[in-house]
């Protein structure tokens, strides 16, 4: 199964410093088809106004990943840790039993990026945070695994990835105009999702624009051919 969700038919929500744009039910929006996929349980598409953001608040029991498109996010948590993430780059906080965080733009000019919550496979334990610099050359024309976790079959983590706590992975590529890229899951049963972060795709016989989701499930691999450069965020969840 392949199912195209347009960035037009995500739900929406503009707080003025914010322009969230939904494809999962969250917070005010609600869509009974559209609650989950898999363990991925959130994938918001964030606009940040330049010196606005989110102000503290807590988690407990989820993976946020967050990818960072333009401009760039400074983070600031109960445990100390504190770190300005550009983009291109990703950062990942695993709330386990609770963590405070904030979460601003300081920059003079707009962020956006996507958030992204998966389901850990246990609840509780200490909170963690991590960020990391991903190349887009050292992805071009393949996924390269930005974060990962054990896989239920045994399968360990991704070496340089950074780690989360379900069977789950984050995975980016960039790839030229005419060329194509192809991800295969570890297991045919596997929940996955992709959106264009920029350019526009083609999968199968759907074609795609930038901000779109892709879904699907029960497919062993999926080819992504671009109809113009594109970056392309992927998340593979049990």
């Amino acid at each position: 199964m392949i199912e195209h969700r347009p960035f037009d038919s995500l739900g929406k929500a503009n707080h003025g410093w914010l322009d969230a744009n939904h494809h999962f039910s969250f917070a005010g929006y609600h869509d009974p088809s559209r609650v989950n996929w898999g363990a991925l349980r959130v994938w918001n598409d964030d606009r940040i106004a330049p010196k606005s953001g989110f102000p503290t608040h807590t988690h407990n029991d989820i993976e946020i990943i967050t990818y960072v498109r333009t401009g760039a996010i400074t983070h600031r948590d109960s445990m100390g840790n504190e770190g300005r993430t550009e983009a291109g780059d990703v950062q990942v906080m695993s709330a386990g039993r609770g963590v405070a965080h904030s979460e601003f733009n300081l920059e003079d000019e707009e962020t956006t990026l996507f958030q992204i919550w998966i389901i850990p496979e246990e609840r509780g334990g200490d909170p963690d945070w991590g960020a990391r610099q991903f190349p887009k050359g050292d992805r071009a024309g393949q996924f390269v695994p930005l974060a990962s976790g054990v896989a239920n079959d045994g399968s360990t983590a991704d070496e340089g990835a950074l780690p989360i706590r379900t069977d789950a992975r984050v995975l980016g590529a960039t790839v030229k105009a005419g060329e194509s890229v192809t991800y295969t899951p570890r297991t045919a049963d596997r929940h996955l999702y992709l959106v264009p972060a920029t350019g526009s795709i083609r999968v199968g016989d759907i074609e795609a624009q930038a901000r779109d989701g892709i879904a699907t499930t029960k497919e062993y691999s999926i080819t992504i051919t671009a109809l113009e450069d594109s970056e392309l965020v992927l998340v593979d969840a049990a």
